[in-house]
């Protein structure tokens, strides 16, 4: 059996494929980087909330048998486990992972589940970006929902980014309006999550996710109060990681 080419530098990589595909569409995107060897081994990481169903949509279209990564916090709305478990069967999702804290590490760092008042990004850490970790462990690669409309770090999305650990991070929604999230669901008929009708525009844990006022950013009731803007999936060391665009 021959040998496979070894992958080239992450940041190589990653300036060849915006290059290559700056001019293409979501789902061109998409379809490449579940399919190129030079992108690797990937999976999709989805939080199952209010915009998840059209990115779960495109890659079940493509290839319903790729690794689908839910991060349960153990900390989420009772409606979006719901919508996970119904989007799964519609979608027909046949390699769903529904990832949780560990244990261990949970009893040891927030018995209480009081985490998230105090250091709320110490609780994204222990309940999203370790988890992440572990459960990305055999990939090369992960696809994010996140777009530059949804503002602050994201403003500057390309279609690819070289993670930090090594992975490249793929956003093929990237250049995405709100018009076009919408046009997507409503074309295909998608499900909207349950909380959506209630005034919650983009939905995490229960604990830190309010509704959004009209004129409000749509990010405005993730961890109200508090100067922080993004999930902890998207955090080194304690610290958020700045696309470049």
């Amino acid at each position: 059996m021959p040998l496979e080419a070894p992958l080239d530098p992450v940041a190589l990589r990653v300036a060849e494929l915006n290059t290559r595909l700056a001019n293409h569409g979501a789902m061109a995107v998409l379809r490449h980087a579940m399919s190129d060897a030079q992108v690797g081994r990937i999976a999709l990481v989805s939080s199952f909330g209010a915009e998840s169903v059209v990115l779960l949509h495109m890659a079940a279209t493509i290839d319903r048998h790729v690794p689908v990564i839910f991060l349960d916090t153990e900390m989420l709305f009772h409606e979006t486990i719901q919508y996970q478990e119904m989007l799964a069967e519609q979608l027909g999702l046949s390699d769903l992972r529904r990832i949780r804290p560990d244990r261990a590490e949970t009893a040891r760092r927030d018995l209480q589940g009081t985490l998230h008042r105090s250091e709320p990004d110490a609780c994204c850490t222990l309940r999203k970006s370790e988890p992440l970790d572990r459960a990305l462990g055999t990939f090369d690669a992960w696809i994010t929902g996140r777009k530059r409309f949804q503002g602050g770090a994201r403003t500057g999305l390309d279609f690819f980014e070289a993670g930090d650990d090594g992975r490249i991070k793929v956003n093929p929604l990237a250049h995405w309006t709100r018009d076009d999230i919408a046009d997507y669901m409503l074309n295909n008929r998608l499900p909207r999550h349950p909380l959506v009708r209630h005034g919650y525009r983009s939905i995490g844990c229960a604990p830190c996710t309010s509704r959004v006022r009209d004129g409000e950013d749509e990010r405005a009731g993730r961890w109200r109060g508090q100067d922080k803007v993004e999930c902890g999936i998207h955090f080194k060391d304690g610290k958020m990681v700045r696309t470049t665009g």
